[in-house]
């Protein structure tokens, strides 16, 4: 619903019908979370299925979309960072669907979105004989284009080095910690202080001087590339490492994901910053909603682009105030300069929050 599907099914009428046995839940159970095991029991034990043990699969599902009957209707189309993925493609199976759990929005295409200020590729666009082509029409607008490894790899030898010079290697190496930059002698590390969980990627060799790092993975104090920017005709073209296992994107320190959604984001109304497995959903009438998929409460930072003063709740109808932004974490890139105001977000386990961004 939130994705404002146009028809949705409940498939499996025995699955159903059949009860519902709550799992491990004990570190939440307790807690105003979005969903309420506990309030949906007075309709089985006093309501019109009195007499029945457990609640039901169908009733849970009733009980969250007469949840989200109170809001839906004020959220606009969903919106998101346009990705072209040809149909009946493959390469980096689900990778879109990891992408979204680090707070990333995406809106696939079956076909080239030659509209999109910046587009975000990844191995599945191979499957389009045209796809440099494109790339190239795309940057000669200038425009900007993320690609990520895994596309990189598959279209070597076949044109995509006369718009970047790099090489994906067999090799692999074991992050030991992060980078970011722009600019000789403006390098920072990224991290909150405490060694991060290791990561294997795949290494790219690039040529220094033509290509610039601005996210870098260090092993061995050794840094590696893990989102490459170059120049190509008018446009930008970005080169993003995927680790090797897609769910260990979860494992990035929050300032590395960071550093990423300040490419892919740039200009973007609404973003998120914090723990990774919390995804962002957002509309073109600048409405969004957050939701956690975590075990534990947490913290996340939503910025939001414009004149905008203040969140307003549309579940509970509080309203949130702002605060300036830190300074950019590239001072010498003067494009990335953008009017945002930043605000604190409690989140539940589990649970949702829906905001209209407000003046």
């Amino acid at each position: 619903m939130f994705a404002k599907a146009p028809e949705m099914t409940l498939f499996n009428w025995a699955a159903l019908l059949e009860p519902v046995h709550p799992g491990r839940r004990d570190a939440w159970q307790t807690l105003p979370t979005s969903f309420d095991y506990f309030q949906i029991m007075p309709f089985f034990r006093n309501g019109p299925a009195a007499g029945t043990p457990l609640p039901t699969m169908a009733r849970v599902a009733g009980n969250s979309l007469e949840q989200v009957d109170a809001f839906l209707g004020k959220l606009g189309r969903p919106i998101g960072i346009k990705c072209y993925k040809p149909c009946n493609s493959t390469g980096e199976d689900f990778l879109h669907n990891y992408l979204g759990m680090i707070g990333l929005p995406i809106d696939l295409y079956p076909t080239f979105p030659t509209d999109a200020e910046m587009v975000l590729l990844t191995e599945s666009a191979k499957f389009d004989p045209e796809i440099v082509a494109k790339i190239k029409g795309q940057l000669d607008a200038g425009k900007s284009v993320v690609v990520t490894s895994g596309l990189f790899h598959a279209l070597q030898g076949k044109g995509i080095e006369d718009i970047v010079e790099l090489r994906c290697t067999d090799r692999r190496i074991v992050a030991d910690g992060y980078s970011t930059g722009f600019g000789s002698g403006n390098r920072s590390g990224l991290g909150d202080g405490t060694r991060p969980q290791q990561i294997l990627f795949p290494e790219i060799r690039f040529l220094t001087n033509d290509a610039w790092a601005l996210v870098s993975a260090m092993a061995d104090d050794v840094g590696y590339p893990i989102l490459l920017m170059d120049r190509y005709g008018k446009g930008t073209i970005y080169v993003w490492t995927i680790p090797d296992n897609p769910h260990h994107l979860y494992r990035l320190p929050p300032a590395v994901t960071s550093a990423v959604k300040d490419v892919l984001m740039k200009g973007f109304f609404v973003r998120i910053d914090g723990s990774s497995e919390v995804a962002l959903y957002a509309y073109d009438n600048h409405t969004f909603i957050v939701e956690s998929y975590l075990d534990h409460e947490t913290e996340v930072k939503v910025s939001v682009a414009g004149k905008v003063t203040k969140l307003h709740d549309l579940v509970t109808s509080a309203d949130l105030t702002g605060r300036d932004p830190p300074a950019s974490r590239w001072p010498r890139r003067s494009e990335d300069g953008e009017r945002r105001k930043v605000f604190d977000v409690h989140l539940m386990p589990h649970s949702y929050s829906v905001f209209a961004a407000e003046q």
